[in-house]
């Protein structure tokens, strides 16, 4: 299986300068550029650049090529693409001082560390290497390699084989990532390196991290404003976890009357612990009301009285009294470390305004003592508002699932968001393009009520014309947070999605439809052709409990992906648990994007086992038909290059604590986060599509939650087409807003996309 090394410069300072992602957009652009004789030359470049959307509004052609003519003499000659980076820098540098953005040029000559489109927060780095010292200097293997110098490049040198990403979200999230799954030699090869990078990826989605524009060739460069910013985003999500009803149920004080209570279950994180920092400072006399964690830091001021409010045996009147903020910020720290509150931040950063770092340690403030008090009334109402756990994982899944697609809204709490209808016309724009109406849709915030019913109006309008199944909904029952009707409005966008990236693999050939009932088929036929008896009779089959079939069908696809001597019998709880959490890891590191817990797999969540099955369907699908077909119809006596030979179910041996196999593991071949079930937007035509069901066996109505959608494959499985039948019957299970038990999915057929504009109108 070939590598990817994505878009390679010879200039290694120039290729720093920019992302894989945007080094494939600007090749595609400058590709498109080439003359019949195939050359661009420096006066097709005035053209060009003026449509790319960083200089849109900024310069017109003209003045485009007036700037290129101070450079070269001659606007016939011919320009590569390295040329024609080193001109995008140019115009990007002529831009900013064009614009005069005081908020970028001031970070930007704050920042210690710069290059010319990106820069480095080095009080930001030392804090990070901080934490990670702190957390992971214990850690069997990471320890012989901390604590790590702040002063020095070493925390990029170090992130590069991966480990130190997958540790850090085990840190955050603890028993997302299976430390089995993680290679962990002192040496890795490029292939263990880019798994490695993969699990991290699909695993800091699956915590809520944004990566859309992160690929592993990024982390394996060590691109230092990338991985910056993907360990704030993980060290964010630790500091904020407990800030939310479910896990501090304490939080109901910050409201003065029950109706206040959704509008806290709808604040994101950030704006909880304001609201949090707000109470205690209005009960200790303070005048003023904090907005944001930079500039209304700076003083030091609010930090005196929150500490004093909540920390009093600690309290000094000198602090208030001090007329310096530097000195003032280093009495609160002092005051905070007494409370043994972890220094995220210097007296300097609290002076500057650093709203990353104030935001870290307002926090770790907040998990050292809330000051909350524990009424025994209001914790028994907040535990009866919690929904069952089933409900929670689904919540979550789609939350998550949304949050990777890269809208521009971020989801924090999914029932509450979706309820203006907004965030649902944003995740239609992604699976459906061009779907949704922006001139007939109203951006939040909305005060008027009807406009958030317009907004879910148009949400139920497009989902019709989805043929997803919404009887007897209306877009008022989005408004009032019908939770199962959200659910199973989602669950059916979901798995449209998914099956419209399967149709997309096959578009090219047969002209054939993909169903549940061929996905089904498609993952027996995988596991049987490694000689395993183990089958899957539907998505709800309780065998699948254990975990082996799962195993065996991604050993399948990929026969190095899996060390069978870490795998166990399935037999008891416990074992089971082992399994799926194996499972889950090493589907990620193979490439696939997904949301699901051990427990769905355990409990056999159809659903779940549904996206699943898609999702390693769709990476094997997408791989080279030599690869593919070869690994797949492998035996254990054959294969050469894998881990070890897979035992017979009651050959498993109990898993180990040693990592996965030196086995060279095959690389992603796209170079990215992962082969996603979360679609990148415009990636998926909508295209009409039959609602058919394949009866080729039994499972077309018991193999998955609910009918299926059509879809293409891959030219690379032609032979594994011919083996799936179709026809033309059609089922479908309505959603009735008004019935208790809601069916949470139907058939879909997609037809083409209606554009009418972008432009969302204000209120």
């Amino acid at each position: 299986m070939s590598s990817f090394v994505g878009v390679l410069v010879s200039d290694q300072w120039l290729q720093s300068q920019f992302t894989q992602v945007e080094l494939r957009t600007l090749k595609s652009k400058f590709i498109s550029t080439k003359n019949q004789n195939g050359k661009v030359t420096v006066g097709d470049l005035p053209s060009l650049m003026v449509k790319l959307k960083r200089f849109s509004g900024i310069f017109d052609e003209e003045e485009i090529r007036q700037g290129l003519g101070e450079s070269h003499s001659d606007m016939n000659d011919e320009v590569d693409f390295e040329g024609f980076l080193r001109s995008y820098l140019d115009l990007q540098s002529r831009a900013n001082t064009k614009l005069g953005d005081p908020k970028h040029s001031s970070s930007f000559l704050k920042a210690t560390t710069t290059t010319l489109l990106h820069t480095i927060s080095e009080p930001e780095k030392s804090a990070y290497v901080a934490h990670i010292n702190s957390y992971l200097r214990d850690d069997p293997f990471l320890k012989q390699f901390l604590p790590i110098d702040p002063a020095s490049n070493a925390l990029f040198d170090l992130a590069k084989d991966g480990v130190l990403l997958c540790k850090l979200i085990n840190v955050a999230v603890p028993g997302t990532i299976d430390d089995r799954a993680i290679n962990t030699k002192r040496v890795l090869n490029p292939w263990e390196r880019n798994e490695n990078h993969t699990l991290c990826l699909n695993s800091a989605k699956a915590i809520g991290c944004t990566v859309v524009n992160i690929g592993t060739q990024d982390l394996v460069e060590g691109r230092p404003h990338l991985l910056l910013g993907l360990i704030s985003q993980i060290i964010k999500i630790q500091l904020l976890a407990d800030l939310n009803l479910r896990k501090t149920p304490e939080l109901l004080e910050l409201v003065e009357d029950n109706n206040d209570v959704e509008e806290l279950m709808g604040l994101a994180p950030e704006k909880v612990l304001l609201k949090w920092m707000n109470f205690h400072l209005k009960k200790a006399g303070y005048k003023k009301t904090v907005t944001n964690f930079s500039s209304d830091l700076k003083d030091g001021e609010a930090y005196t009285y929150l500490l004093n409010v909540l920390a009093p045996e600690h309290c000094s009147p000198a602090t208030l009294d001090t007329k310096d903020p530097t000195e003032r910020a280093n009495l609160v720290l002092e005051h905070a470390e007494k409370m043994d509150c972890k220094r995220y931040l210097t007296p300097k950063d609290i002076v500057e305004g650093s709203s990353n770092l104030n935001l870290a340690f307002v926090a770790q403030i907040f998990h050292q003592r809330n000051g909350l008090s524990t009424d025994s009334k209001k914790v028994s109402f907040a535990e009866m508002m919690t929904d069952d756990e089933l409900m929670s994982r689904e919540e979550r899944c789609f939350r998550l699932w949304i949050n990777s697609l890269g809208s521009v809204s971020y989801v924090n709490n999914l029932f509450e968001d979706v309820r203006n209808g907004w965030v649902l016309l944003e995740v239609l724009d992604k699976v459906a393009p061009g779907s949704v109406n922006w001139k007939q849709a109203t951006k939040p915030p909305i005060k008027m009520p009807f406009r958030k019913v317009e907004n879910c109006n148009q949400v139920v309008r497009i989902g019709k014309l989805l043929k997803l199944s919404l009887v007897n909904v209306a877009g008022n029952d989005f408004v009032q947070g019908n939770k199962k009707l959200i659910l199973a409005f989602l669950w059916q966008l979901m798995r449209f999605n998914m099956l419209q990236l399967l149709k997309k693999l096959r578009s090219r050939f047969q002209g054939r439809e993909v169903t549940d009932a061929d996905i089904l088929n498609w993952a027996n036929r995988k596991v049987k052709s490694l000689g395993r008896k183990s089958q899957m009779e539907s998505f709800k089959d309780k065998s699948l409990s254990n975990g082996l079939f799962f195993l065996e069908l991604l050993s399948a696809v990929e026969p190095r992906v899996v060390n069978w001597n870490l795998v166990t019998k399935g037999e008891s709880d416990e074992e089971k648990k082992l399994n799926a959490t194996y499972i889950i890891s090493v589907a990620r590191k193979l490439g696939c994007s997904i949301f699901l817990l051990p427990e769905d797999i355990i409990e056999v969540n159809q659903k779940m086992i549904l996206t699943l099955t898609a999702s390693i369907m769709y990476w094997s699908l997408q791989q080279p038909v030599e690869d593919s077909e070869s690994s797949a119809a492998a035996s254990p006596s054959t294969i050469s290059r894998g881990t070890s030979p897979e035992p017979s179910v009651d050959e498993a041996q109990s898993p180990a604590s040693v990592s996965i196999s030196d086995a060279a593991a095959s690389p992603i071949t796209n170079g990215s986060a992962s082969t996603a079930l979360a679609i990148t937007p415009g990636l998926i035509p909508v295209l009409p599509v039959d609602d058919s069901l394949s009866p080729a066996t039994e499972a077309s109505h018991e193999a998955s939650p609910e009918p299926s959608i059509s879809g293409e494959d891959d030219g690379s499985i032609v032979s594994e087409i011919s083996h799936m039948t179709f026809d033309d019957t059609v089922s479908d299970t309505a959603i009735s807003a008004q019935a208790d038990d809601l069916p949470s999915d139907t058939a879909t057929s997609a037809p083409p996309p209606v554009n009418e504009g972008r432009q969302p109108q204000s209120e």
